[in-house]
């Protein structure tokens, strides 16, 4: 089925212009992004977009590590218990908490306003969903995603080999670090030639809403709502940017897997990596859980608004439908620059049946899995 790629989709989340001046604290965030900062074009990325054709690279092409490519990457270690830690929750127990920011980083995503919300205790898993967690659901049920039903999915294209690379004649047009390769999967992130032999402890990327909540299903568990997935973000600290607090890096320390550099251009990797990370390799929030921003955007299970009600709200569930899916969290590729969405009350948007080399998941459930 021919298809043609562009502006459909999510990335790490933007708008056209970003204004990233002020934190959710009211006062301006360390690593807010200057006024007038350049638009990544993400947020209109549609599988049934358009696309543009690919200028000849021969001629005007930087050096083959343009995008760092192996700068501080770490093979994964191995974890002997593994299996153990891929199956963890830990109970967030329910309460009360403020929802949103009234001091938005990026208005137009609908952050505020700040609303309490209560919620009831559930469980969650303390990590995104792995490639070794996904590829034993496969292996049990032959389940296929959507991106290998379409033959292809969006990847940065930073992490594409040369060979890969040059076999593209077409990019999203706002957003052309973005292409579409053919056999780009949750098996192949980085494109055909990729795999995911030496990344088991990886999250697993290129699955769209439909794929996760089959993977949660089968699981029996199901993706949180955006409440908790926020409310879970916050890890009980109140009313502020991070799951950690208000300084992107206290003491020095990295705490997220996040963009160092000029994006898109140049990933220092500082931070140790400049794709993926494995999970928990960096501090867990108070609650226990590791990766809530940076490393994978992850999917919830709310239709996407930009309108919320000031009420006070119990178990919230978002709209009962809509065109695109919230997601939430960022990836590796926000910077503050471009993507200002690595802040417990940022969020953006896809089709459901999006999916990207930056995007997953995890699940929650009301009963201890």
């Amino acid at each position: 089925m021919l298809r043609s790629f562009a502006l459909f989709f999510f990335v790490f989340g933007c708008v056209s212009k970003v204004l990233c001046v002020q934190g959710s604290c009211g006062t301006r965030s360390e690593d807010a992004a200057p006024q007038g900062a350049v638009g990544c074009g993400c947020g209109q990325l549609r599988r049934d977009g358009a696309v543009e054709p690919v200028e000849d690279r021969t001629a005007s092409e930087e050096p083959a590590d343009k995008y760092s490519r192996g700068a501080n990457e770490r093979l994964p270690e191995g974890r002997a218990d593994e299996k153990e830690m891929q199956s963890q929750m830990v109970l967030i127990t329910g309460g009360e908490f403020l929802m949103g920011t009234d001091d938005p980083g990026i208005p137009a995503d609908g952050e505020g306003p700040q609303r309490l919300v209560l919620l009831d205790s559930f469980y969650m898993d303390i990590q995104e969903v792995t490639n070794q967690q996904f590829q034993s659901f496969v292996s049990v049920t032959g389940y296929v995603t959507e991106a290998e039903k379409f033959g292809d999915s969006f990847v940065f294209e930073g992490i594409l080999s040369e060979s890969v690379k040059n076999q593209i004649t077409q990019a999203v047009a706002a957003a052309p670090w973005w292409l579409p390769v053919k056999g780009a999967s949750w098996k192949h992130p980085d494109g055909p030639d990729s795999n995911i032999t030496d990344r088991l402890d990886h999250p697993v990327l290129h699955v769209s809403w439909a794929d996760a909540v089959a993977y949660c299903s089968w699981a029996n568990k199901r993706l949180p709502t955006e409440a908790e997935w926020e409310y879970a973000c916050r890890g009980g600290l109140k009313d502020r940017l991070y799951p950690w607090g208000n300084k992107l890096n206290p003491k020095g320390q990295h705490y997220a897997n996040l963009w160092q550099g000029d994006f898109p251009n140049h990933n220092s990797g500082e931070d140790g990596y400049i794709k993926t990370s494995p999970v928990m390799s960096f501090p867990a929030n108070g609650f226990g859980l590791y990766d809530m921003v940076g490393n994978a955007w992850e999917w919830t299970s709310d239709w996407w608004t930009v309108h919320h009600s000031t009420d006070q709200q119990h178990n919230p569930t978002g709209p009962p439908s809509g065109i695109d899916k919230v997601k939430k969290g960022g990836s590796y590729m926000c910077h503050k620059s471009y993507c200002y969405r690595y802040r417990c009350a940022a969020r953006s948007q896809n089709t459901p049946d999006s999916s990207a080399s930056n995007l997953g998941f995890r699940c929650v459930s009301r009963e201890q899995r």
